[in-house]
């Protein structure tokens, strides 16, 4: 009987943020890269996605927000928000955009804010 090995994410650029995130927790200790990463190793069928309505629900005015998988366009948003992903539906990018807001890759943030203050996770 043989076992198989779990292998984690095959796609390169999820792999390559999953390494980013890791070393940006160790270098700046900020445990919140941490865990991102380890809900971005989960399974593709468990991966997160997050309607722009529920960002808008749980968010403030110009609050930075990651999501650990895909943004979806379901719902609107009335308020500008600073939103991390994975990937993005194009509706939902129209609308983050229009309403004043920022769309951008997890390693985008990764570089503006090395030590993830001020980040809610939105799961």
């Amino acid at each position: 009987m043989q076992t198989t090995k779990r292998t984690g994410p095959t796609n390169i650029i999820i792999r390559r943020t999953i390494r980013m995130l890791r070393k940006y927790a160790r270098q700046h200790n900020a445990p919140i890269w941490r865990y991102v990463a380890e809900l971005l190793e989960r399974p593709r069928r468990l991966r997160i996605e997050v309607n722009v309505s529920k960002i808008n629900r749980y968010t403030q005015p110009n609050e930075t927000v990651v999501v650990p998988g895909k943004v979806l366009g379901a719902g609107n948003i009335d308020h500008p928000v600073t939103v991390a992903a994975i990937a993005f539906s194009k509706s939902a990018v129209e609308k983050i955009r229009a309403a004043g807001g920022r769309v951008m890759h997890i390693l985008q943030l990764l570089e503006e804010n090395p030590r993830g203050s001020r980040v809610k996770i939105i799961i």
